[in-house]
């Protein structure tokens, strides 16, 4: 069914909008907001002790959660803390570390009694050092955390490295992200979208490298303030930045060896005093890898109903390619006042040369059906790339004087982004059995891409158990793309006018959100609506093949939290949400993979909507069972569907339906003091509804993932990491991937009095990540094996410069609000 229009849709979101802040004004609050600890430090003669190291602790097993500093007058807040048992400890130069009692923390604020910290010369010439340290994965109500700065196995790995390790993400063969089985996902970097999908987005989280980050979110149930985009959930990846005062820097080197050789290097430092945090952080990478793509097809036709071969074909495709990049990263935080403070971020990707590229080496054989060859031929293909990308953020916070209506909160961003491509490709076919004349293919595509994005966003708290939270965004997406195809035979070149073409898209999304949660005795409910207006337009200048959709849509969202003892915890969550087609999805231009290989946009896609609901059990607060089911109307999926009796095109395209249920276990254990195992198992099954190529597709099949991650504390410096995962075999759509797994290990020594560390990691040891699928239609079946440079052995060094005491003459400021937004 296709998106409707609603005439009214501006005026239902304007509306919707201003009923929400009027709202907001017209609210009386009675305490702070809920989910908070809040407490004092102070010698044991009760003076306050300003800028002591306060650190939240899971009660179970000390594990760090969050660490902040007191004020002037001894205080200190955490929020927004989870439910759960915790205590607080705090220290500072020269005195001993003190301890509270363990805290039930529910959804309303916590007030820790006063730790007073009695004078200690052991500690008056010694850094003070914070004891614990944090999992590598941590599981939230709605969340699960990935802290990647730390990992042995973050060494010299890239971001989609990271991320196919985490626990239920996977990467299939057309390097499409899928979280818990399913596909749809919407990836932030520091809560900004990324317009891409699919294998340019794979690429591009592959120049990312993983040094850079500080932690990755996989949030199966976003609340309302998130964009509805991702059926399957959000990625939200979190950049490092450095909260040590004064002028400190750090910087990090590795090299890798797979079959090529792999090296990134980065530095980063900043500047932080009272009211002022100047940062800037750059990063160097020059990779090789290599690809093999392996595909056998057979072509049918039907003869008295049934399918009858009439021919196969043998492709084998080998592919060197090489990464080359410069990132650079430059900003500032700043107090206006005591309670408002503003930010700004800019972002350079730059190439310099020798350009990013790749050559591939092509062999097609193609039988008749008794098995005889017919033909035979080899392509020798050629590319080079250049995208520079540049993004800037602008924003803003300001703290409302507390007064008897509680705090408030009101926060906007101002983002920019600019991505320009220029592409170039060639392959020329040398066909050796037929002695036809050799025909060279060239490709030249120029694209740009801007963004444009503001949103504001407001907090208020209505009562010590009720919050509320609105705002509203606007962004706008534009694009265009040109390309130029050129055949070359016996000399005479002319416009290949089939591939030929210019793509221009627009996109305007506007939307307006609100959301309550409110708290009563064990019980704790939030209830959210996002409604979000789009309008879109492609236009394609040679083909005149064009669409505009404009449409408006609420998005509900729910969920309720009983806490029975400390032991049970029982949640349910009901949401809606839609996966618009990127741009790129739409974009009609061909991508040539060989002579009778391509792939392509769909301009007729359409946003596939899914509703959403997950029920969970948390024992403990460490073992989870969830239980899972959507519906998704629409669903786009990704196909390799034949085009002739010898030429398949890759695309996206809409399936009727999609069901998918899941179990969902995870059991984070600490079998010693210096082991943590974090166990993941999601077992799944999805059937799917559609109908392509004349084929009805009505199946579905169950599968599971799972993984384990073992994190080792072994003193004096050292540590080590062991991560293994399984993937049973599963359906998506017409495809069906066939079992893989992988085993990662590293190990890490501190050195220079914790000033450096040398870590030596190991992915993929037992070479075990090929990718095997297979497709079927009526007509056709593709067979198809795809391998990477994924076993890969890399060795890094990083290092810190600079202050890592913490001086009790510096006073927390608004600044320091601002850094714990940031993380």
């Amino acid at each position: 069914m296709k998106p409707t229009f609603h005439p009214f849709a501006r005026l239902q979101t304007v509306g919707l909008w201003a009923a929400l802040f009027s709202l907001v004004l017209a609210s009386v609050a009675r305490a702070q907001q809920p989910g908070a600890v809040v407490g004092k430090v102070q010698a044991t003669t009760g003076a306050p002790i300003d800028y002591a190291t306060v650190t939240l602790h899971r009660a179970t097993d000390s594990t760090v959660v969050k660490t902040e500093f007191t004020d002037a007058s001894g205080g200190y807040r955490f929020e927004p803390v989870a439910a759960g048992r915790y205590r607080v400890s705090a220290a500072q130069v020269g005195y001993a570390r003190g301890w509270s009692g363990v805290l039930d923390v529910a959804a309303a604020s916590v007030v820790v009694s006063p730790l007073s910290l009695p004078i200690s010369a052991a500690t008056q010439l010694r850094e003070v050092q914070v004891v614990g340290q944090k999992p590598l994965f941590e599981r939230q109500a709605d969340r699960t955390i990935v802290n990647v700065e730390g990992s042995t196995l973050a060494a010299g790995n890239t971001t989609l490295d990271v991320l196919s390790r985490a626990p239920g993400v996977t990467v299939d063969a057309n390097d499409n992200l899928a979280l818990r089985g399913r596909q749809g996902l919407l990836v932030l970097i520091d809560g900004k979208r990324q317009p891409m999908t699919g294998s340019e987005l794979a690429d591009y989280l592959r120049s990312l490298p993983a040094d850079q980050l500080k932690s990755i979110e996989l949030i199966t149930n976003p609340p309302a303030k998130y964009d509805a985009q991702g059926g399957a959930g959000i990625i939200d990846i979190k950049l490092k930045k450095d909260q040590r005062q004064g002028t400190n820097g750090s910087g990090n080197s590795s090299y890798g060896r797979g079959e090529y050789g792999k090296f990134t290097t980065s530095l980063s430092g900043n500047h932080r005093r009272p009211g002022l945090n100047l940062f800037a952080s750059t990063t160097y990478t020059k990779r090789q890898n290599f690809g093999i793509r392996n595909t056998y097809r057979s072509f049918y036709e039907t003869q008295d109903g049934q399918p009858v071969l009439i021919g196969s074909a043998d492709q084998r495709n080998y592919l060197v390619g090489s990464d080359h990049f410069l990132i650079g990263r430059l900003g500032a935080d700043i107090d206006l006042s005591k309670n408002t403070a503003i930010g700004v971020v800019m972002t350079g990707f730059a190439v310099p040369n020798p350009r990013p590229g790749g050559r591939s080496t092509n062999t097609s054989t193609f039988y008749d059906a008794r098995g005889q060859v017919q033909d035979f031929y080899t392509a020798i293909g050629t590319s080079q790339g250049y995208n520079p990308n540049s993004t800037g953020n602008l924003n803003f916070k300001h703290t409302f004087p507390a007064t008897s209506a509680g705090q408030r909160e009101l926060t906007a961003d101002l983002d920019y982004s600019r991505y320009y491509t220029h592409r170039l490709q060639s392959l020329t076919t040398f066909y050796e059995r037929s002695g036809r004349p050799e025909a060279r293919l060239d490709g030249d595509q120029t694209g740009e891409l801007s963004i444009q994005a503001a949103k504001v966003d407001y907090t208020q708290a209505l009562s010590a158990k009720t919050n509320l939270e609105a705002g509203a965004k606007v962004s706008r997406v534009s694009s265009d793309n040109d390309i130029l195809f050129l055949n070359t035979r016996e000399g005479e070149t002319t416009v290949d006018l089939g591939r030929t073409n210019r793509f221009r898209y627009d996109e305007l999304i506007s939307a307006a959100y609100l959301n309550l949660t409110h708290t009563r005795d064990k019980l704790n409910l939030q209830l959210g609506v996002r409604g979000e207006q789009t309008h879109a337009k492609g236009e394609q200048v040679v083909q005149a093949d064009n669409f505009r959709r404009d449409y408006y849509q609420l998005f509900p969202n729910a969920s309720v939290k009983y806490t029975a003892t400390d032991r049970h915890e029982w949640s349910a969550a009901l949401s809606r949400r839609i996966n618009r087609p990127s741009y790129r999805q739409l974009n009609p231009f061909r991508s040539v993979i060989d002579p009778t290989t391509s792939s392509k946009g769909n301009p007729e896609l359409r946003p596939e909507t899914s509703y959403n609901l997950e029920l969970s059990h948390t024992f403990k607060q460490k073992l989870t069972t969830s239980l899972s089911y959507s519906l998704t109307n629409d669903p786009i999926t990704d196909v390799a569907q034949p085009e002739s009796t010898t030429s398949t095109v890759s695309m996206y395209v809409n399936l009727r339906r999609q069901h998918y249920s899941a179990l969902t276990l995870t059991a984070p254990l600490t079998p010693t003091k210096w082991w943590q195992v974090y166990n993941n198992a999601v077992f799944f099954y999805i059937h799917y509804q559609g109908t392509l190529a004349g084929t009805a597709l009505n199946r579905g099949q169950g599968a599971f993932t799972l993984s384990s991650n073992s994190t080792f504390t072994l003193g004096k410096g050292w540590g080590a990491e062991l991560n293994t995962s399984y993937y049973s075999r599963q359906r998506v759509g017409f495809f069906v991937f066939e079992e893989f797994g992988q085993v990662g290990l590293g190990v890490q020594k501190a050195l220079w009095d914790k000033k450096a560390t040398l870590k030596l990691a190991a992915t993929d040891v037992l070479y075990t990540t090929p990718l095997r699928a297979t497709s079927r239609y009526n007509n056709y079946q593709e067979n198809l094996y795809l391998r990477r440079d994924t076993r890969v052995v890399t060795v890094s060094l990083g290092w810190r410069l600079g202050n890592d005491k913490l001086k009790a003459s510096t006073r927390r400021t608004g600044a320091e609000d601002e850094n714990r937004r940031a993380q």
